[in-house]
């Protein structure tokens, strides 16, 4: 498929997305994300389906807006929280502190010692000094060990090398954890943030698995593994239900781990890219030279304002305009501010109206995820991204 071929079918595909009415009926005078509460709450009832008795926490950096986890916290969800203002976000939307995990392996020791002090009690680590924290701080706590993915799974954002440790190391810190008083309940990986065919967790779940295994005949006794996230949202392109997806992966964990009496789950793309969108302005369409095949197009919003995860050109928003519909050609899509790194497609162009002109109004499918949460605070001025839940 061309590209302006996945433009027109990303236009279809958009265009009956419930918050869109919002936008549709609404002015805005700066970039702003509109958020479908009914969209979560679809995906959080097909996640739940597909992953059977595996217990959803939801990753609260993915989108931490009130009414969101709020909704969630109503269905029961537990939530994975990665800071103490994470943890605080679940509590305020009504969770229990038995339903969050502080799941980052690198923590402040006072904010261990503030969890601890709440009730929550379960804690992920992957270094002999976090566990040390973790005992000075939250003495008897359950110690979930994280450990590296050293498996291709075609993820778009890969989330290997910076978390996780090897399955001798893991070995190695289940023991210092009986050390220091604490509990090794687990273990824990993350696949890669979208990876998109179910069928990659293989190898991975093989590598737990030769790890659970070992552990086992080393003599612990474990309960508990949290498989992560990497369950995938479309930006245009096909892909499983998410019912579907999550049942095959579960398929594959049950094959190896069917003994093991807690599973869990921390999907956050999933639940919330497909349910939001960003309502941006185009600020200049401009030309480098006269003859210039590509037009650059600017919008109000960039890499600094939400859209990071455009680096390198991994998430590949779909893009619907005020023109649709008129004949189109490649543009490079660049942010506002004055850093040359805020361009957010370049090596492949989008396929934009050759009518597009400052003031034209872009929108941004399936920005859900990952946007306001990375949004910065003023950078060049900008304001940071403002959100709206309908």
């Amino acid at each position: 498929m061309t590209a302006e071929a996945a433009g027109r079918a990303a236009r279809l595909e958009f265009s009956a997305a419930p918050h869109l009415d919002h936008i549709e009926a609404s002015r805005f005078d700066r970039p702003t994300l509109v958020i479908s509460r009914d969209i979560v709450a679809r995906q959080y009832a097909a996640l739940a389906q597909g992953l059977g008795r595996a217990r959803i926490h939801y990753a609260v950096k993915a989108n931490p807006a009130p009414e969101i986890l709020q909704l969630l916290a109503g269905f029961g969800s537990h939530f994975d929280a990665a800071s103490r203002a994470e943890i605080d976000a679940c509590l305020a939307a009504g969770a229990e502190p038995q339903q969050i995990t502080f799941g980052n392996t690198i923590k402040r020791a006072n904010d261990i010692a503030y969890a601890h002090d709440l009730g929550i009690t379960h804690f992920a680590a992957d270094a002999s000094e976090e566990l040390e924290k973790i005992a000075a701080h939250a003495p008897g706590a359950d110690i979930c060990l994280r450990l590296l993915v050293e498996f291709e799974t075609g993820a778009d954002w890969p989330l290997s090398r910076k978390f996780g440790c090897t399955g001798d190391k893991a070995l190695m810190l289940m023991n210092r954890a009986k050390e220091l008083g604490l509990t090794p309940m687990g273990l824990s990986f993350h696949v890669g943030s979208q990876t998109r065919d179910p069928e990659m967790w293989a190898e991975t779940l093989d590598g737990v698995a030769a790890v659970w295994h070992a552990a086992e005949l080393a003599g612990h006794q474990l309960t508990m593994l949290n498989i992560g996230g990497g369950f995938p949202a479309s930006y245009g392109q096909r892909l499983l239900p998410p019912e579907e997806y999550a049942a095959r992966v579960m398929a594959q964990v049950e094959a190896r781990f069917a003994h093991v009496p807690q599973l869990m789950a921390e999907p956050g793309r999933a639940l919330v890219a497909e349910a939001g969108a960003i309502v941006a302005e185009v600020l200049l369409v401009s030309r480098k030279h006269s003859h210039d095949l590509h037009r650059w197009v600017y919008l109000d919003i960039g890499m600094f304002s939400g859209l990071a995860e455009t680096m390198g050109e991994a998430i590949r928003y779909p893009l619907t305009t005020c023109r649709d519909g008129e004949s189109t050609g490649p543009c490079v899509l660049a942010g506002p501010s004055c850093d040359s790194a805020d361009v957010l497609y370049e090596k492949q162009p989008v396929h934009l109206p050759i009518g597009l002109k400052a003031g034209d109004r872009v929108i941004l499918h399936a920005t859900g995820a990952y946007t306001s949460t990375y949004a910065s605070v003023g950078f060049n001025g900008f304001p940071p991204l403002d959100v709206v839940v309908v």
